[in-house]
Protein backbone atom coordinates (compact mmCIF):
# COMPACT_ATOMS: atom_id res chain seq x y z
CA UNK A 1 0.00 0.00 0.00
CA UNK A 2 1.51 3.39 -1.27
CA UNK A 3 0.96 5.52 1.60
CA UNK A 4 1.16 9.68 1.25
CA UNK A 5 4.52 11.53 2.17
CA UNK A 6 4.48 12.99 4.96
CA UNK A 7 5.99 16.56 4.63
CA UNK A 8 9.00 17.73 6.58
CA UNK A 9 7.82 20.67 9.25
CA UNK A 10 9.60 24.01 8.44
CA UNK A 11 13.81 23.88 9.71
CA UNK A 12 13.21 27.37 11.89
CA UNK A 13 16.92 28.98 11.44
CA UNK A 14 19.04 30.25 14.12
CA UNK A 15 20.53 32.73 12.35
CA UNK A 16 19.31 36.02 10.29
CA UNK A 17 19.57 33.79 6.82
CA UNK A 18 19.77 35.58 3.44
CA UNK A 19 20.20 33.51 0.28
CA UNK A 20 19.99 34.69 -3.38
CA UNK A 21 17.79 32.55 -6.05
CA UNK A 22 18.20 33.12 -9.69
CA UNK A 23 17.90 30.63 -13.07
CA UNK A 24 20.65 30.50 -14.72
CA UNK A 25 22.09 31.93 -17.90
CA UNK A 26 20.46 31.07 -21.24
CA UNK A 27 17.88 29.53 -19.10
CA UNK A 28 13.65 30.52 -19.20
CA UNK A 29 12.54 27.94 -17.34
CA UNK A 30 11.65 29.33 -13.70
CA UNK A 31 8.74 27.58 -12.10
CA UNK A 32 11.13 25.62 -10.30
CA UNK A 33 13.22 28.32 -8.47
CA UNK A 34 9.72 30.05 -8.08
CA UNK A 35 7.97 27.30 -6.22
CA UNK A 36 11.17 26.74 -4.28
CA UNK A 37 12.30 30.40 -3.54
CA UNK A 38 8.70 30.73 -2.09
CA UNK A 39 9.18 27.67 0.41
CA UNK A 40 12.77 29.45 1.20
CA UNK A 41 10.79 32.94 1.88
CA UNK A 42 7.90 30.97 4.21
CA UNK A 43 10.99 28.88 6.01
CA UNK A 44 12.16 32.25 7.61
CA UNK A 45 14.60 33.24 5.19
CA UNK A 46 15.07 36.52 3.05
CA UNK A 47 15.36 35.42 -0.05
CA UNK A 48 16.71 38.31 -3.10
CA UNK A 49 15.85 36.53 -6.46
CA UNK A 50 17.13 38.12 -9.64
CA UNK A 51 14.53 35.80 -11.73
CA UNK A 52 16.01 33.77 -14.79
CA UNK A 53 18.43 34.12 -17.51
CA UNK A 54 21.26 35.29 -15.12
CA UNK A 55 24.77 35.08 -15.68
CA UNK A 56 27.11 33.62 -13.04
CA UNK A 57 28.73 37.31 -12.34
CA UNK A 58 25.41 39.10 -12.33
CA UNK A 59 24.71 35.93 -9.07
CA UNK A 60 27.89 36.51 -7.75
CA UNK A 61 28.14 40.03 -7.48
CA UNK A 62 24.74 40.46 -5.67
CA UNK A 63 25.51 37.67 -3.37
CA UNK A 64 28.54 39.53 -2.09
CA UNK A 65 26.92 42.57 -2.26
CA UNK A 66 23.57 41.57 -0.04
CA UNK A 67 26.52 39.12 2.41
CA UNK A 68 24.10 36.29 1.70
CA UNK A 69 24.53 32.89 3.35
CA UNK A 70 23.83 30.78 -0.04
CA UNK A 71 23.00 31.06 -3.97
CA UNK A 72 20.04 28.62 -4.63
CA UNK A 73 19.75 28.23 -8.79
CA UNK A 74 18.13 26.29 -10.93
CA UNK A 75 20.25 25.11 -14.69
CA UNK A 76 17.74 22.99 -17.07
CA UNK A 77 20.16 24.59 -20.12
CA UNK A 78 22.75 21.88 -19.83
CA UNK A 79 25.71 24.05 -19.33
CA UNK A 80 25.44 23.24 -15.80
CA UNK A 81 29.12 22.20 -15.44
CA UNK A 82 30.62 25.14 -16.33
CA UNK A 83 28.03 27.23 -14.76
CA UNK A 84 28.41 25.88 -11.15
CA UNK A 85 32.19 25.31 -11.34
CA UNK A 86 32.58 28.69 -12.22
CA UNK A 87 30.57 30.26 -9.44
CA UNK A 88 32.40 28.60 -7.05
CA UNK A 89 36.10 29.65 -8.69
CA UNK A 90 34.32 33.33 -8.79
CA UNK A 91 33.11 33.59 -5.19
CA UNK A 92 36.46 32.38 -4.30
CA UNK A 93 38.44 35.10 -6.53
CA UNK A 94 36.29 37.51 -5.11
CA UNK A 95 37.19 36.63 -1.37
CA UNK A 96 33.66 35.34 -0.92
CA UNK A 97 34.08 31.44 -0.71
CA UNK A 98 32.05 31.07 2.79
CA UNK A 99 29.11 31.74 0.47
CA UNK A 100 27.28 28.59 -0.45
CA UNK A 101 26.12 27.17 -3.55
CA UNK A 102 23.05 24.58 -3.75
CA UNK A 103 21.33 23.84 -7.46
CA UNK A 104 19.12 21.34 -9.21
CA UNK A 105 18.04 20.68 -12.76
CA UNK A 106 15.41 17.63 -12.85
CA UNK A 107 16.95 15.00 -14.67
CA UNK A 108 19.20 17.17 -16.74
CA UNK A 109 22.11 17.13 -13.88
CA UNK A 110 23.06 13.29 -14.24
CA UNK A 111 23.84 11.02 -11.16
CA UNK A 112 27.90 11.36 -12.15
CA UNK A 113 28.11 15.34 -13.04
CA UNK A 114 26.13 15.90 -9.26
CA UNK A 115 28.74 13.78 -7.99
CA UNK A 116 31.20 15.83 -9.52
CA UNK A 117 29.82 19.23 -9.22
CA UNK A 118 29.85 18.25 -5.28
CA UNK A 119 33.60 16.89 -5.31
CA UNK A 120 34.24 20.05 -7.20
CA UNK A 121 33.11 22.21 -3.92
CA UNK A 122 29.68 23.08 -5.09
CA UNK A 123 27.78 22.46 -1.54
CA UNK A 124 24.58 20.93 -2.31
CA UNK A 125 23.04 19.83 -6.43
CA UNK A 126 19.45 18.40 -5.28
CA UNK A 127 18.42 15.26 -7.93
CA UNK A 128 14.33 14.13 -8.65
CA UNK A 129 15.12 11.31 -5.96
CA UNK A 130 15.93 13.91 -4.00
CA UNK A 131 12.40 15.47 -4.28
CA UNK A 132 10.74 11.69 -3.86
CA UNK A 133 12.32 11.07 -0.36
CA UNK A 134 12.68 14.28 1.05
CA UNK A 135 9.48 16.04 -0.29
CA UNK A 136 9.99 19.87 -1.36
CA UNK A 137 10.20 21.04 2.65
CA UNK A 138 12.61 18.71 2.95
CA UNK A 139 14.89 19.75 0.40
CA UNK A 140 14.55 23.10 1.69
CA UNK A 141 15.03 22.28 5.19
CA UNK A 142 18.51 20.88 4.72
CA UNK A 143 19.09 23.69 2.27
CA UNK A 144 18.29 26.90 4.97
CA UNK A 145 19.77 24.13 7.90
CA UNK A 146 23.22 24.33 6.12
CA UNK A 147 23.02 27.74 5.12
CA UNK A 148 22.30 28.98 8.91
CA UNK A 149 25.50 30.01 10.22
CA UNK A 150 26.05 33.89 11.20
CA UNK A 151 27.10 37.10 9.46
CA UNK A 152 28.46 39.67 10.50
CA UNK A 153 29.84 38.39 14.19
CA UNK A 154 33.36 39.50 13.54
CA UNK A 155 34.83 42.31 11.75
CA UNK A 156 38.39 42.20 10.52
CA UNK A 157 39.62 45.54 9.31
CA UNK A 158 37.05 46.05 6.91
CA UNK A 159 36.44 49.70 7.96
CA UNK A 160 40.12 50.09 6.30
CA UNK A 161 38.90 49.12 3.08
CA UNK A 162 35.20 51.08 2.71
CA UNK A 163 36.92 54.29 1.20
CA UNK A 164 38.01 51.86 -1.74
CA UNK A 165 34.30 51.34 -2.24
CA UNK A 166 35.09 47.52 -1.45
CA UNK A 167 31.57 45.43 -1.46
CA UNK A 168 33.17 42.58 0.79
CA UNK A 169 33.65 45.45 3.48
CA UNK A 170 30.91 47.45 2.81
CA UNK A 171 28.15 44.47 3.12
CA UNK A 172 29.87 42.97 6.16
CA UNK A 173 29.91 45.82 8.34
CA UNK A 174 25.93 46.45 7.47
CA UNK A 175 25.71 43.03 8.25
CA UNK A 176 27.31 43.26 11.72
CA UNK A 177 25.20 46.67 12.38
CA UNK A 178 21.69 44.26 11.70
CA UNK A 179 22.99 41.31 13.35
CA UNK A 180 25.24 42.17 15.70
CA UNK A 181 24.85 46.09 16.92
CA UNK A 182 27.80 45.52 19.46
CA UNK A 183 30.45 43.79 17.21
CA UNK A 184 29.69 46.91 14.72
CA UNK A 185 29.58 49.46 17.12
CA UNK A 186 33.30 50.62 17.50
CA UNK A 187 33.89 50.77 13.71
CA UNK A 188 30.26 52.42 13.22
CA UNK A 189 31.66 55.35 16.21
CA UNK A 190 34.67 55.66 13.96
CA UNK A 191 32.79 55.59 10.55
CA UNK A 192 30.43 58.31 12.48
CA UNK A 193 33.57 60.31 13.53
CA UNK A 194 35.10 60.38 10.21
CA UNK A 195 31.84 61.80 8.60
CA UNK A 196 31.80 64.91 11.07
CA UNK A 197 33.41 67.19 8.41
CA UNK A 198 31.85 65.26 5.40
CA UNK A 199 31.06 67.37 2.92
CA UNK A 200 29.13 64.82 0.47
CA UNK A 201 25.83 65.73 -0.11
CA UNK A 202 22.96 62.94 0.84
CA UNK A 203 20.29 62.93 -2.02
CA UNK A 204 16.84 61.51 -1.58
CA UNK A 205 14.46 60.14 -3.95
CA UNK A 206 10.94 58.97 -3.44
CA UNK A 207 8.33 57.08 -5.90
CA UNK A 208 5.08 57.55 -6.91
CA UNK A 209 2.67 55.75 -4.49
CA UNK A 210 3.86 57.81 -0.99
CA UNK A 211 7.19 54.85 -1.23
CA UNK A 212 9.05 57.84 0.46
Amino acid sequence: ENKPMQQAKPYTPKNKVRIVTAASLFDGHDAAINIMRRIIQSTGVEVIHLGHDRSVEEVVNTAIQEDANAIAMTSYQGGHNEYFKYMYDLLKEKGAGHIKIFGGGGGVILPEEIEELQNYGITRIYAPDDGRELGLQGMINDLVETSDFPIGKNLNGEEAKLSEKNDNAIARVISAAENFPEVAKKTLDSIHKKNEKSTIPVLGITGTGGSG
